[in-house]
Formats: C-alpha cells, sequence, structure tokens
C-alpha cells in the first residue's frame, strides 16, 4: 500500500500545512509555532515540490488479473518477473521513465525522445506458465528491431524467462515475459 503513495503528495501536504501554521503563527504573535511552521515547512514543503518534478507515476495494469493467474504468480514466477512488476506499479523517483536503463542496455532506447514508453501491464496463463506482459507504445523502434533483441531480452532478464514478442497494432508492441516454470517429478 506504501508503493502506491506519492511522497511528492505527502511532502506538498505536510509541508504546505506546516507552512500555512507558520504564517498564521506570524500573524497571531506565536513564536513557537512561526518558528516550527517556517523552519519546518517550507524545506518539506520544496522538497515535496522537487519530488513531483523528479516523479514517474505506477504503471497501469490493462486488464484486472484473475484469481487463476494471481496462484500461478506465486506457484510459477521468476524473482525478475516479481520485481518488475513491482517497481513499474509503483511511484518512481529520479529516472527518465519506466524500465530506461533496462531499454537502454538492450540497445532499444537509441535517444530519449526514441525510447518506447511502457503504458501498461498485464499477467496471463501461457500454457500453464506465468507471463508478465509489457505493453510499449514504440513508434520509433520497428517490430523487426525488437524481434533482434528478442534474444538480447530474455538473457538480460534472466534465467528462466522466454520472450514473444506481438505487435498488437502499428507502434504498439506487447513483450511477452514469460516464466519457463518449475518442473517437479514425484
Amino acid at each position: 500500500m506504501l508503493n502506491k503513495l506519492s511522497l511528492a503528495r505527502v511532502g506538498l501536504t505536510v509541508g504546505g500545512i506546516l507552512t500555512i501554521i507558520g504564517f498564521i503563527a506570524y500573524a497571531t504573535d506565536n513564536p513557537t509555532l512561526n518558528l516550527a511552521g517556517f523552519f519546518y515547512g517550507v524545506p518539506i514543503l520544496l522538497g515535496g515540490l522537487a519530488l513531483k518534478a523528479a516523479e514517474i507515476k505506477p504503471i497501469p495494469f490493462s486488464q484486472p488479473t484473475s484469481p487463476e493467474v494471481i496462484t500461478l504468480r506465486e506457484e510459477k514466477a521468476t524473482s525478475t518477473q516479481n520485481q518488475i512488476r513491482k517497481d513499474v506499479t509503483r511511484y518512481r523517483y529520479g529516472q527518465e521513465a519506466h524500465l530506461d536503463d533496462s531499454l537502454e542496455r538492450l540497445g532499444l532506447s537509441p535517444t530519449d525522445e526514441e525510447r518506447p514508453l511502457l503504458v501498461a501491464i498485464r499477467e496471463e496463463n501461457i500454457e500453464g506458465n506465468y507471463a508478465l506482459v509489457l505493453e510499449f507504445e514504440s513508434p520509433f523502434i520497428s517490430l523487426e528491431t525488437w524481434q533482434e533483441k528478442q534474444e538480447k531480452i530474455a538473457k538480460f532478464f534472466g534465467p528462466g524467462i522466454s520472450v514473444k514478442i506481438n505487435e498488437k497494432e502499428e507502434n504498439d508492441m506487447d513483450v511477452f515475459l514469460i516464466g519457463l516454470g518449475k518442473t517437479e517429478e514425484t
């Protein structure tokens, strides 16, 4: 739940309240509240503004995840799949876009303007395996380029993952990170 909370909004709210209390205390000649309001309120307010300027909003799910897929996630998802899902569905600070470093290392982000943008995610059951689907807007990177990088993407996101790439519509790519699952023989 705390991951869904914007630190910028908290800083702006708390800093704003303390600063207003400081102004009111100054007007009513209350030096203790005045001091606390200005010395704590203004820096917290400025910190909230700085965080707001560097904030990236969480990526939404494009469709609700079924209970069956949640169970499959708990049983078969790799740590990389879980980490990606958690990272992109929370507020982030100090980055240009979600997965920007990963896309750059994969050679899919020649410039900031050409970088594909992650717009949504979804979770699916693909042949009994858990799949995390990353939905990108990719107007500058073609399907052929994505497919050329498919093997590199699979290696980058770690062992136990296969990758499938589909073009939903022109300039919209779905990158399926499919967990290979754990086979247990009894």
